[in-house]
Formats: structure tokens, C-alpha cells, sequence
């Protein structure tokens, strides 16, 4: 059954767990926000997330969930804030109980999740994903909830957005760009070795050789790299600056910003990432800066799976082979790796062709 609308839908979507699913959201943000009539857009997160949101160009208002350890009081008032907003819609990205009861007792008419365990017997709408055989890209699974619900709600969408799904202008781009390069013709690389806790990873070592091969086979482009790090893996990119010193690779701390937010607007300044499947790959992604990503190869992790959701000529995955362990990242073959990104910074990448122009003359 349509839901028709005669005013402007009012569509609550949530995703409300890590920094890099909620990034694969934006997609599906897009399609939602780029729809005719164009709805209002209302996303439901955790506070770590929320400045993420403020800044997405594809959401109008940003809730705070509490979460599902918050004492009564608090559900009470997300309760009673979320049925005063008198949504037409809800979507969950990712569907768990509490938010499918929430979503049923504000009385939103029309509630679209995937069709996953008992949590679904709350949505009137239950969309046959089976995520669980990776099949696709998370932004894709995404991407293809948003159509359905904007099909019940009668909005049409003539085309799928493509990226940048975070789209920043010349004049944004180059301010930053101008406080990560000591010289205008450098290539910005920045490297993420820490995972938070979120995703098996690549060690200090293997970073510090994936680096100096790459930094040795790309000796006459001039490289600028650039440790980042969160709040606790501070000590992990002082190691691997440490050792890309012994190997003759000089590489600096990426500079301090005031939150995850103001991190994501200056990485829009350089030109790849290199990382774990963390949340700052997908941040890029959704810059659509290069990426190289390192992924285990279980199938619920895999860099299909987890694809970001930059351009295919931008985006480079790695993961342990065919018959090793699906956890041994040793088991990933760093020559190899270090060749494909040399390849693509030597074929003269350059995320913001623009500022080229800019930096060169």
C-alpha cells in the first residue's frame, strides 16, 4: 500500500550504531533528500555521531538517541519528542526492537526496516535483504531501503545520486588542503593505522613497510604523509612515525582538530587515505578522496561488504587470500599492495583536479 502525501513527507531514518555504517547511510540520505517533493529529512543518532549529521547536506534536523542503556526518563522523552515530529515515515537502517517499538508507539504510519529476527514484527513495511550473505555493498542494502520507501510514499527519484556524497566546493577544498602540504605540489597521503576497537587491522610494522615501499617506488613524486589518530591510539601513530623515521620516511602527526566533524572537513584537503575498515575510510569515501582500505576476508567484513563509496578509479581494497585464515592481515600481500597504490598516485591522481589548477600556477 502507497502512503500519498499532499504536504512535505516528513521521513525519520536511523542508524544509530558506528562512525563508518552511519557514513554508508549518506547515500541513502541522498536519495531520500533528492527525491520530488523533497521531504524532510530527520536522522536519529548517538552523540558521537551528531556532529557527523549536523554537517550531512542530505539531513534538515538531527535527534540525539540516548541509547538503549538510558534510564526511562530519557526513552520517555526521545518517545515524546519523536511523536510531537509527527513523522509520515521511519526508516531503519538497521533494524533492532527498541527503535522498531519507538517507531510503533509514536504512531509514525508507515515504518520500513529490513526484514531481520523478531525486530521486525514492529514495521508495517519489511524489506527481504538478507544482508547476511554480503552480496552486496552496506551502502547498496541502504540505497535500496530508500527506494522503497520513497515508492510508498509516492516520491520519485529520476536518478540515483552518484559522488561525492559529501560534497565540498573549490573554496572549502583548498583551505584545507593549504594547512596539510608544506608545498603546493605535494601529494597528500594520510595514513590511519589505529581501528578503535571496531575492526581487525594492519600492525604498526606492516604499516611502516607498506608505507616506505610505497614512499621508495614513488621517490620522485613528492609525498606528504600524515599519521592520523583518535583519542586512544595516540601512542600507535607515534610508534609508526618512529619507525618510518628509522626507515628514512619522514612523516608527520595530522593536524589536531576539535572533533570528528571538524577531522572529516580537513581530510577533504588530501589527497588518499589509507586505513582500516574504520570509520575515517568511510569518511573519505564519502568525500570520494582515494582510499586504499585493509578488510578481513569473513564474509560479514569484506571489502565488498564494506565498499566505500567514493568512485570505483578511486577506491583500492585488500584482504588476506584464499585459503588463510580470514582474520590474519599478515596474511595480505603488502608488495602488492604498495605496487596498486603507487600505481595510482604515480597515474597522477589528484582527488581535487581543481586545485591542481590552483597549486600549479
Amino acid at each position: 500500500m502507497n502512503h500519498p502525501q499532499t504536504a512535505q513527507p516528513r521521513i525519520l531514518v536511523v542508524r544509530n550504531d558506528k562512525i563508518g555504517d552511519f557514513m554508508l547511510a549518506w547515500p541513502a540520505l541522498a536519495c531520500l533528500k533528492q527525491a520530488t517533493p523533497e521531504p524532510h529529512v530527520t536522522v536519529l543518532v548517538p552523540a558521537y555521531t551528531a556532529p557527523l549529521a549536523k554537517a550531512c547536506p542530505w539531513v534538515d534536523e538531527v535527534i540525539i538517541d540516548p541509547g538503549s542503556q538510558a534510564d526511562k526518563a530519557a526513552q520517555q522523552a526521545l518517545l515524546f519528542h519523536v511523536k510531537q515530529s509527527k513523522f509520515d515515515a521511519l526508516l531503519t537502517l538497521f533494524s533492532t526492537p527498541r527503535i522498531g517499538w519507538l517507531g510503533m508507539k509514536a504512531g509514525i504510519p508507515l515504518r520500513v526496516a529490513p526484514a531481520t529476527k523478531w525486530a521486525q514484527v514492529f514495521y508495517n513495511v519489511r524489506v527481504r535483504q538478507r544482508r547476511s550473505q554480503s552480496a552486496k555493498p552496506e551502502y547498496q542494502y541502504n540505497v535500496d531501503l530508500a527506494c522503497e520507501l520513497l515508492a510508498r510514499l509516492s516520491l520519485t527519484l529520476s536518478t540515483l545520486p552518484s559522488p561525492p556524497f559529501w560534497p565540498m566546493d573549490f573554496a572549502q577544498r583548498y583551505e584545507q588542503r593549504q594547512t596539510l602540504v608544506n608545498d603546493a605540489s605535494e601529494r597528500v597521503v594520510v595514513v590511519h593505522p589505529g581501528s578503535g576497537g571496531s575492526a581487525v587491522n594492519l600492525s604498526v610494522a606492516q604499516y611502516a613497510a607498506l608505507i616506505t615501499q610505497v614512499h621508495q617506488q614513488c621517490q620522485h613524486l613528492p609525498l606528504r604523509w600524515l599519521i592520523s589518530a583518535g583519542p586512544s591510539e595516540q601512542p600507535q601513530a607515534q610508534e609508526l612515525r618512529e619507525q618510518l623515521a628509522t626507515n628514512g620516511v619522514v612523516a608527520d602527526h595530522f593536524p589536531d582538530t576539535a572533533g570528528v566533524d571538524d577531522f572529516a572537513l580537513q581530510l577533504g584537503g588530501a589527497d588518499m587515505l589509507i586505513a582500516g575498515s574504520t570509520g575515517p575510510l568511510h569518511i573519505a569515501g564519502c568525500l570520494d578522496i582515494a582510499t586504499a582500505g585493509f578488510y578481513p576476508a569473513k564474509r560479514s567484513a569484506t571489502p565488498l561488504r564494506w565498499q566505500t563509496c567514493n568512485r570505483a578509479e578511486k577506491r583500492l581494497a585488500f584482504s588476506p587470500p584464499s585459503g588463510a585464515d580470514t582474520q590474519d592481515m599478515t596474511a595480505i600481500d603488502l608488495d602488492a599492495a604498495a605496487h596498486q597504490i603507487s600505481a595510482l598516485l604515480l597515474g597522477g591522481l589528484r582527488t581535487n583536479p581543481e586545485i591542481r589548477v590552483l597549486s600549479e600556477g
